[in-house]
């Protein structure tokens, strides 16, 4: 259940405020803009139930009209109905984004678990779900780097998502993605089960704190390998960038100009490097307060079964669908509100 605290958000709003107007603000850029963003995140929520609050004033009135049950009424009411259950719902989930940096853009990684072509297979399936869901939210979706496999599907895949709370919405998304499927790739039509995982870190930009040494850093270029452009395969504009004292590997092809690849590589490296400054800390704390419970990366969070039967469900929430190719084809709200929800009930 979803509380709304009109009071409270009001409170913040006054509090944050005055603390944007408070002499030598911006002064400090990273902390003034997470104030900003804390003060536009709460000025979002309680217009959104104001509007929906004169909405269903308005509807209300309409139905105590005496003209109400005249076809052309019950047409706009219905309408309003329709209107209003949907910002009803958007405000629903937008009061579940309570994390730090939910409202953040993110970027997503793909990765094939061991298993070779039938693999890679489900992991640029992967790929094309997040693609397709991104598109039906109108969301903003940029290839940074994309390694096909020898003989299908992907090696590797790395993308930034942009828009409205993107972060908040795909960061349950992090984790080991299982698929049981009769294989494609087997000429015996034998059932095989793949795995991939997927995670997802949030594009922190300005705030993040991370010094990055030059002297950490191993570079290469290589040809790029995506389709398209003058360029692709003969000059080496493709960046990949090693952190050698984590290990952490990022690459990008997206531009032409190996210049532009290699501050969109060190931007992808601040942000992975944050994000594992931020879990340390995070686990350093639950170690303090006694959690036993720890949510490896690498944990199993979903199954996709297209053979003997069709199903997909959340080893977390316990959400099911027997629409295997719902799913596939970006339909992922039913489970993401389940993570949230689930998310939401736990926090407090």
């Amino acid at each position: 259940m979803v509380l709304f605290d009109l009071d409270k958000l009001n409170s913040e709003i006054a509090a944050l405020d005055e603390e944007q107007n408070r002499e030598g603000f911006w002064n400090d850029q990273k902390s003034a803009l997470e104030v900003v963003n804390r003060l536009n995140d709460a000025k979002s929520k309680v217009q959104g139930y104001t509007t929906i609050k004169n909405d269903y004033d308005e509807l209300s009135l309409l139905l105590d009209d005496p003209d109400s049950k005249t076809p052309d009424m019950r047409e706009l009411i219905e309408g309003m109905e329709k209107e209003l259950s949907k910002k009803i719902k958007e405000l629903r989930v937008d009061l579940l984004f309570r994390g730090e940096y939910d409202h953040f853009n993110c970027i997503l990684d793909i990765h094939p678990g061991a298993g070779g072509t039938e693999a890679n297979d489900w992991a640029d399936m992967l790929f094309r779900m997040y693609n397709r869901y991104a598109e039906s939210h109108h969301f903003k979706w940029q290839v940074l780097s994309y390694e096909p496999g020898e003989e299908a599907g992907l090696k590797s895949a790395t993308v930034k998502i942009s828009g409205k709370n993107v972060y908040g919405l795909l960061k349950g998304e992090k984790g080991v993605h299982r698929l049981v499927r009769i294989s494609p790739f087997d000429s015996n039509a034998r059932r095989h089960t793949s795995f991939a995982s997927v995670n997802v870190i949030p594009e922190f930009g300005k705030i993040s704190d991370v010094e990055i040494d030059p002297k950490d850093l191993k570079v290469d270029t290589f040809r790029s390998g995506g389709a398209g452009g003058q360029n692709v395969n003969k000059v080496s504009s493709a960046v990949r960038i090693t952190h050698l004292p984590t290990g952490i590997v990022v690459s990008c092809e997206v531009e032409r100009s190996q210049l532009f690849n290699k501050q969109t590589c060190m931007e992808m490296l601040a942000d992975k490097l944050m994000q594992r400054k931020i879990e340390e800390r995070e686990a350093k704390l639950k170690s303090v307060v006694g959690e036993q419970k720890n949510i490896e990366w690498g944990s199993q969070i979903r199954s996709y079964v297209f053979c003997p039967y069709t199903m997909v469900k959340d080893n977390r929430t316990n959400y099911e669908t027997s629409d295997v190719q719902g799913v596939m084809d970006g339909d992922l709200d039913p489970f993401i509100d389940a993570y949230l929800e689930n998310l939401s009930y736990n926090s407090k």
